[in-house]
C-alpha cells in the first residue's frame, strides 16, 4: 500500500522536475529567437559577420612547399606531391600501365616494368618525366605519361570540439569550413554553430584565429572560407546547451522515480 507521505513527495519530485525542464524549454526557445539571426550587439558569443581581410587571414608556412605566398594550397602542376596521396597515372598507348597508385610513407610508388619510384618532393609534372624517362629507356619509344592527383592526402585539417567525431581528416583537394565540420560528422547537439574559430599556423609556429558563424554561411551572408592545410577548426560548446542536457540527464532519472513512489 502507498502512504500519504510517499505519494505526496512523488508528486512534488514530478512537478519540480517539469517546471525544472519546462523553464530550460522556454529559455532555449527565447535564445532561439534572439541567437544568430539578431547581430545584437553585447551578444555571449563573438561571431565574425564577415570574412577578415585577406591579408589577416592568410599565414604563410615556410616549412610547407604546398603553400603560395598568399597562404592557399597549390595544386595542379605546382602541387609538390606528398605520403599518402592518390596518384592516377596514364601512359598513351600501353593501357596496362594505367592505373591508380597511392604514395606510401616513405614518399615511393611501385609502378610494372620500372619498378620503385620515389613520388614525394616532386611536382606531378617532374614525376610524369622521371616515369616517362625510365620507360624509354627500356620498354617504349617516347612514352607519353600523364599524372593526375585524386587525393590530395598529404594535408590534413584537425577538426575538434563539439562535433560528432573530432580527428584529422585528409584534404582531398579543395574543401571549406562548411565541408570540414562535416566531414567530423557535423556539429553535436551541444554545439554553438554560431562560434567556429579557423585556426592557421604562422611562419613563428602560432596560430591566427578567424572566428566564422556556420548559419552566416550556410544562409549565404558569409562567403564559406577554404580550408589549407595543417588547419584546425574548433567548434565551440553551447554552456546552455549542455547545461540543459546535463539537467536533463538528471532530471529525468528523479521524475521517472517519482511516479513510481
Amino acid at each position: 500500500m502507498f502512504n500519504k507521505g510517499s505519494t505526496t513527495l512523488s508528486w512534488v519530485l514530478l512537478l519540480a522536475a517539469r517546471t525544472v525542464l519546462c523553464a530550460l524549454a522556454l529559455g532555449i526557445a527565447a535564445c532561439a529567437g534572439t541567437g544568430p539571426h539578431s547581430g545584437a550587439a553585447g551578444s555571449a558569443y563573438p561571431t565574425a559577420k564577415v570574412p577578415l581581410p585577406a591579408a589577416t587571414q592568410a599565414s604563410v608556412d615556410t616549412t610547407n612547399p604546398n603553400l603560395t605566398a598568399d597562404g592557399k594550397v597549390t595544386t595542379g602542376k605546382n602541387y609538390v606531391i606528398g605520403p599518402e596521396d592518390l596518384l592516377k597515372i596514364e601512359v598513351y598507348g600501353a593501357e596496362t600501365m594505367n592505373r591508380s597508385v597511392r604514395v606510401n610513407a616513405a614518399g615511393q610508388i611501385v609502378l610494372p616494368l620500372i619498378g620503385v619510384v620515389q613520388a614525394a618532393g616532386l611536382t606531378s609534372e617532374q614525376l610524369a618525366g622521371e616515369i616517362a624517362a625510365r620507360l624509354g629507356k627500356d620498354y617504349m619509344q617516347n612514352p607519353q605519361v600523364i599524372i593526375f592527383i585524386e587525393e590530395y592526402t598529404s594535408q590534413r585539417v584537425t577538426v575538434v570540439g563539439a562535433v560528432a567525431t573530432p580527428g584529422v581528416y585528409p584534404l582531398k583537394g579543395r574543401a571549406t569550413l562548411v565541408q570540414a565540420v562535416a566531414s567530423a560528422g557535423g556539429p553535436s547537439k551541444v554545439a554553438n554553430i554560431r562560434l567556429v574559430k579557423l585556426m592557421r599556423l604562422k611562419p613563428d609556429g602560432t596560430r591566427n584565429i578567424t572566428e566564422y558563424n556556420l548559419n552566416d554561411i550556410q544562409e549565404g551572408r558569409i562567403s564559406d572560407p577554404e580550408i589549407r592545410g595543417e588547419d584546425l577548426v574548433l567548434v565551440d560548446t553551447s554552456l546552455y546547451k549542455d547545461t540543459v542536457t546535463q539537467m536533463i540527464q538528471w532530471l529525468f532519472p528523479l521524475a521517472v522515480f517519482g511516479t513510481v513512489l
